[in-house]
């Protein structure tokens, strides 16, 4: 069943800063066609670089109350100011909504880490348990300390969204994440994730959509170009080379 935490997104208004929104195309998506709709508990933004992939994910984020540099709707730290103002023009439109959320991005990762030891110092040194676990993020590898977000803090019946989770994380490690969103999914959860993992994007009965300079299309995950160019490569790299190199 389709909780429906975010069941559609809505364009209201226009743009009146950051006017370099309207060249994004997942932007000009939005304020053409007005709404974006959610029909699934895991829904795949997927896309070229410059496509507005990480610029939408933030934006719905912080339209539904998260920190833009990651974290529940609780924490308010700010190291740098440089999310968009695109969060303006969004309302987010619920079926229900969610007891628990996260807003997980890997480039930020660093920050929420730094923001916990700054809550949580105490039980840090004296290796006490802690919602994040017990021992400090900061003394966890990269991929680590994502997981311990996902795998101690996800409580279920939640609202995750995570940006491009496979740039802290092995292939490995991206399988057990798929693990761990199925349970979290069958405990009421709703995941919305920008990737350019076709691991992820795999994802059984996720609804993939791919942006693009067309806009925004849903589509089976063997469809996106992800997809058809990494099966080319890894079936014939010599291939690939002498087309690169020559």
């Amino acid at each position: 069943m389709f909780n429906g935490y975010v069941s559609v997104v809505r364009f209201e208004g226009e743009i009146e800063s950051d006017f370099y929104l309207k060249d994004i195309p997942a932007v000009r998506y939005l304020m053409e066609k007005r709404k974006l709709e959610f029909s699934k508990n895991v829904s795949i933004f997927v896309g070229e670089n410059g496509t507005g992939k990480s610029t939408l994910l933030e934006a719905i984020a912080v339209a539904f109350g998260f920190n833009a540099e990651g974290g529940t709707v609780n924490f308010n730290f700010s190291t740098k100011n440089t999310h968009s103002q695109l969060y303006r023009n969004l309302r987010i439109g619920k079926k229900s909504y969610p007891k628990d959320g996260f807003f997980l991005r890997a480039e930020s990762i660093y920050n929420v880490a730094s923001n916990l030891d700054s809550l949580y110092s105490s039980e840090f040194a004296h290796g006490a348990d802690t919602p994040y676990g017990s021992v400090s993020l900061h003394e966890q590898s990269h991929g680590e300390s994502f997981m311990s977000i996902i795998t101690k803090r996800f409580r279920g019946q939640g609202l995750y969204i995570l940006d491009e989770p496979e740039a802290a994380l092995s292939p490995m490690r991206m399988l057990e994440l798929m693990a761990v969103i199925n349970e979290l999914v069958k405990d009421g959860s709703q995941f919305i994730i920008s990737t350019h993992s076709p691991i992820l994007m795999a994802f059984p009965g996720a609804d993939v959509f791919e942006l693009s300079e067309k806009g925004i299309e849903k589509v089976s995950y063997d469809e996106t170009e992800h997809f058809t160019l990494t099966k080319q490569f890894l079936e014939n790299p010599e291939r690939m080379f002498k087309y690169l190199f020559e």
